[in-house]
C-alpha cells in the first residue's frame, strides 16, 4: 500500500512540469493602444424639414422615403485604460443615393439625379470595459459626443448638378453629434482563439456593436441643407 502512495505521488510530480509547460505556451495579452470599427446603416438627411422650403420635400418627392446606405470606417486612440477606455477617434464614410431626375412639371425623366455625402467625424470615446475585463461580463456600453464634417455634392447625369436659380450643387456643412451603443465582447465565445488572434496577428479583442446616433449637421443653425438624422449603426470593432 505504501509503494503505491509512493509510486502516486512520482507521477504526479513527474506530470507538473509538463503541465507547467503547458500553461506558460499560452500568450499573453499584449497592450493595447486603439481599436478599428467598420460600420454601416441608414442614413436619411433632414432636407425636407428645411423652413425656407415652404412644404415642398425635395428629398421625398427624389429619392422617395427611403434611407441612404452609410459606410464608414472609423480609427480610435486610447490614453486611458483603468475604469473603463477614454480616447479619440476619427471616421470617414460615404453615402449615396439615385432617382430618376424631375422634369419641370415633376415628371420622372431619364436622366439620373445623385446625392452623395462624406461624413468625417472628430470624436472622443469612452467605453465602460471594466466589468468585461475584471469579470467576464461581455457587454461593454459606450459614448462618443463629436463634432462632424459632411461634405455634398449633387449629380445629374454623372456630372455636378448646376440649380437653375444659380448656385452650385456642392458645399460643406458642419455641426455636433453624440453617439451611444453596446458592444458584445467576442473572446468570450472561443477564450483560446482570441489569445491566438492577439499573439498572431495584434488584435487584443473583437466586438460585434449596435450604435445610435443624433446629429445635427446645420451648421449650428445656419441657412441652407440641413443634413442632420437620428440613425442606428451596426459593425466590428477590433482593439489593437
Amino acid at each position: 500500500m505504501t509503494r503505491a502512495v509512493a509510486l502516486g505521488i512520482a507521477v504526479v510530480l513527474t506530470a507538473l512540469p509538463g503541465e507547467a509547460q503547458e500553461m506558460s505556451d499560452v500568450p499573453t495579452q499584449t497592450p493595447r493602444s486603439g481599436a478599428v470599427e467598420i460600420r454601416l446603416g441608414g442614413y436619411k438627411p433632414a432636407l425636407d424639414s428645411e423652413e425656407a422650403l415652404e412644404g415642398d420635400r425635395p428629398y421625398s418627392e427624389t429619392f422617395g422615403g427611403s434611407s441612404m446606405l452609410l459606410v464608414e470606417l472609423e480609427m480610435q486612440r486610447f490614453f486611458y485604460q483603468d475604469i473603463g477606455t477614454a480616447g479619440v477617434s476619427v471616421s470617414l464614410g460615404y453615402a449615396e443615393k439615385y432617382a430618376a431626375a424631375l422634369t419641370e412639371a415633376d415628371v420622372p425623366s431619364a436622366e439620373r439625379t445623385g446625392l452623395h455625402v462624406l461624413p468625417i467625424r472628430v470624436r472622443g470615446v469612452y467605453r465602460f470595459d471594466y466589468p468585461a475585463f475584471r469579470w467576464g461580463i461581455p457587454l461593454v456600453p459606450y459614448i462618443k459626443p463629436g463634432l462632424v464634417f459632411m461634405p455634398w455634392w449633387s449629380t445629374k447625369g454623372g456630372e455636378i448638378e448646376t440649380p437653375e436659380l444659380g448656385g452650385t450643387g456642392k458645399g460643406l456643412r458642419f455641426g455636433w453629434e453624440v453617439a451611444g451603443g453596446v458592444a458584445f465582447l467576442l473572446d468570450v465565445l472561443e477564450p483560446r482563439l482570441a489569445r491566438d488572434f492577439d499573439s498572431d496577428l495584434g488584435v487584443n479583442h473583437s466586438y460585434l456593436f449596435a450604435e445610435y446616433t443624433y446629429a445635427k449637421v446645420n451648421n449650428f443653425g445656419g441657412k441652407g441643407f440641413d443634413l442632420s438624422d437620428g440613425y442606428w449603426m451596426f459593425g466590428l470593432a477590433l482593439d489593437y
